[in-house]
């Protein structure tokens, strides 16, 4: 009965932490498969939902910002426009450019994050890291299983509250808009789309939802620190949408759930499979394994998973839109 409790136990935890990475990938999606934003800096964007809800709902810390004991709503929110914010920011002096060059840049927004991150000591309490961050309702559930089941019924009304968004919004005018500037820039900007204006709505509103990605994160662990937001975590979402296939939320959905059940058991059969002195380098060969995965998929499959809904023609795309976002 242990065993299976044990088992249980742990299904709860994989997938609380699969539909974190799908709320993640969710926000990825609408920047890259609906508009083409090339954004290789999600772990920053991860990093600073992460601390925010950290500072806004954790303890107070010694000689450090935060300790505001805040309800899980506000850190949540607090978490989704600090995001946003951040990327706003960052999006405005940026968004102009296409491409390499874009993903160029968010990578350099992602690792400045880190850095941040590691040496304002005041502020996220540096390479120590911060703990002590709480769950929602910590009093619902006395067991561990309660409080992981609880949790995850948290994560998962956040999905499907994402998912739900994000299909009627793609769904009407506004996305239209968003395809149009992702397939042909020109033909949408001659229609009087200001598509900068756009590229800078959908590059806020997904940073936001990988803010809200990394407030669930920081509850659920309870901890946060540079470390978690290396660009393997990048790596990981990226991958995670290609396979599932992007410009479709279910494949968004979908290649978090599958490529984390890849992650974590390659992890678990490096651990049991190779000697105790090659185990260490366990993490490499995950990474290896992802990218033959993901070769894979480019190869055999480029559409992913579940590839983009099909579309009538570009002007049944644009045309109903012709009045939004002037």
């Amino acid at each position: 009965m242990s065993d299976l409790g044990g088992l249980l136990s742990y299904g709860v935890f994989f997938l609380a932490q699969a539909a974190i990475f799908a709320v993640v990938c969710l926000g990825l999606n609408l920047q890259w498969g609906y508009t083409g934003l090339f954004n290789i800096g999600v772990s920053g964007f991860f990093l600073v939902g992460a601390y925010a809800f950290a500072i806004l709902c954790g303890p107070e810390y010694p000689m450090r910002l935060g300790g505001f004991g805040l309800p899980f709503p506000v850190g949540l929110a607090g978490s989704v426009a600090a995001a946003a914010l951040v990327a706003w920011v960052v999006g405005i002096p940026t968004l102009r450019l296409r491409g390499d060059y874009l993903a160029i840049v968010t990578i350099g927004i992602a690792a400045t994050l880190q850095l941040v991150a590691l040496n304002a000591q005041w502020l996220t309490g540096g390479s120590q890291g911060t703990g002590g961050i709480p769950r929602p309702l910590p009093e619902a559930a006395d067991t561990v299983l309660g409080r992981n089941l609880l949790m995850l019924a948290v994560v998962a009304a956040v999905v499907v509250a994402v998912y739900a968004a994000l299909e009627a919004v793609v769904r009407s005018p506004w996305g239209r808009v968003l395809k149009a500037i992702r397939e042909d820039e020109t033909a949408a900007s001659s229609l009087g789309k200001n598509a900068f204006a756009f590229r800078l709505q959908a590059f806020a509103i997904g940073s936001a939802i990988m803010g809200a990605g990394g407030a669930l994160h920081a509850s659920f662990i309870g901890f946060v620190s540079p470390q978690d937001f290396q660009p393997v975590l990048t790596f990981q979402v990226w991958t995670m949408l290609v396979v599932g296939g992007s410009g479709n939320n279910r494949g968004a959905v979908l290649g978090a759930l599958l490529m984390w059940a890849v992650w974590t058991l390659s992890g678990s059969l490096a651990q049991q499979l190779l000697p105790a002195d090659l185990q260490v380098k366990g993490g490499a060969a995950q990474v290896v394994l992802i990218g033959l995965v993901l070769m894979a998929m480019l190869v055999l499959r480029p559409r992913g998973l579940i590839g983009e809904e099909a579309v009538v023609s570009r002007e049944a795309e644009v045309g109903p839109a012709r009045g939004a976002g002037r």
